[in-house]
């Protein structure tokens, strides 16, 4: 794997620290402001939201510049989000500060996938993907314990001027290591771009990462709370559970990346399907210490199993355009991280108690996998007609071969 690739894990780790370390510390934000932990939670939210109206618009905005220095735009935008949200006096600042921040981040993983991939032989390109976001994974293991640890002893805001830090070292590593790739022939045209779109295995595919994604954060957004109220762990502890949904992340998405270039789809089916059973059976581990820390661990590890073959999916679909659509389905990992926590707080609110996101999540991983199954099958006609027709098209043109779409 190329060295490049260690500049974009360094920049993901950044992003990784600032878009999940808000979780371990919602009570204190919630408490500093005045405001209830439901409503702290549209930090979470906001912050999802941002990225997905970012993704299209910074990838768009930056179609006639250079990916690495579009790379290094977006570092810098990623820097002054931190700070302001640092800094924020009142709450609707702070929520200003995370949008600001969350615009860079869609973008930032998008185009960053298409070139950790440009980087590397086709058949090791989910294996690229997944090494650039081992930096978020590992951002989980490392960066968000420390983060709540520093934010519970010196306060919130000294966390997010310490991610500001690693986004100034993000943004160096990617000066320094990211090579000047050429641009793609012809350069990235908007209307090229917008045409993936149009193929419904692009959409299905994105729809799969707003669902199980957002199964995964429907439980880890509430996750201070129900540990502390329902499993019965001291705030200090949830630090070691967020190391250790860090650690079930990183072996997901590295096992993850591995399997994608081999099997793609059987992988969707079984990670998505066992991450809805997992979901569901955390509305009963959650009462207990031992049970829960396992629970999490697997949450973490099955729902990150998944980006790996969701973001090749949407490369492998839009071949020939895919800086915008591999943008737009990182904001649709985001879509599902703000719709999870939306509705995670309504149940909270309703009075379902702390443990009700659990079956929300459930059931938006089950969704996730009936659409891996209607994809698969859609494939596999789709490839069926192919195989029947190409008999006929060798026929009708010496040497043509017939159009039958990547199967994985």
């Amino acid at each position: 794997m190329p060295l490049a690739l260690l500049a974009l894990a360094v920049g993901a780790f950044g992003i990784g620290t600032t878009e999940f370390v808000i979780m371990g510390l919602l009570p204190e934000v919630a408490g500093d402001y005045g405001v209830t932990i439901p409503t702290a939670g549209f930090l979470v939210t906001g912050y999802a939201l941002g990225v997905v109206l970012g993704a299209p618009l910074m990838t768009v905005l930056g179609t006639r510049i250079p990916r690495k220095r579009m790379l290094m735009l977006l570092m810098g935008l990623f820097i002054a989000g931190n700070v302001l949200s640092a800094l924020a006096p009142a709450f609707e600042l702070m929520l200003a500060g995370r949008v600001v921040a969350s615009l860079a981040h869609g973008a930032f993983f998008g185009i960053g996938a298409v070139v950790a991939a440009e980087l590397v032989a086709p058949e090791k390109k989910a294996g690229a993907i997944a090494m650039m976001f081992t930096g978020l994974t590992v951002a989980n293991v490392v960066g968000v314990p420390l983060g709540t640890l520093v934010g519970q002893t010196l306060g919130w805001r000294v966390t997010f001027l310490i991610v500001a830090a690693l986004g100034v070292v993000g943004l160096l590593g990617i000066a320094r290591l990211v090579p000047e790739l050429p641009r793609p022939e012809g350069g990235v045209r908007v209307r090229k771009e917008l045409a993936a779109f149009r193929n419904v295995q692009v959409l299905l595919a994105m729809a799969m990462t707003v669902l199980g994604f957002g199964g995964v954060f429907a439980a880890i957004t509430y996750i201070t709370p129900m540990m502390t109220e329902v499993a019965g762990f001291a705030d200090t502890s949830v630090t070691w559970l967020l190391v250790l949904f860090g650690l079930g992340m990183v072996a997901g998405n590295l096992v993850g990346g591995r399997l994608a270039d081999r099997a793609l789809m059987p992988l969707l089916y079984v990670s998505l399907g066992a991450l809805a059973v997992v979901l569901a059976t955390f509305t009963l581990t959650a009462h207990s210490k031992a049970g829960a820390a396992v629970t999490v661990v697997l949450i973490g590890a099955l729902g990150f199993a998944t980006v790996p073959p969701l973001q090749k999916r949407v490369l492998d679909q839009a071949a020939g355009a895919p800086t915008l659509a591999s943008a737009v389905n990182i904001g649709a990992f985001n879509l599902g991280n703000a719709l999870a926590a939306w509705l995670g707080g309504l149940v909270i609110a309703a009075g379902l108690g702390w443990t009700a996101p659990n079956w929300v999540g459930a059931a938006l991983a089950a969704s996730a996998l009936l659409l891996a199954l209607v994809s698969g099958a859609l494939e596999r006609r789709s490839v069926g007609r192919g195989a029947a027709s190409a008999p006929v098209a060798a026929g009708a043109a010496p040497g043509a071969r017939a159009s039958v779409p990547a199967h994985h």
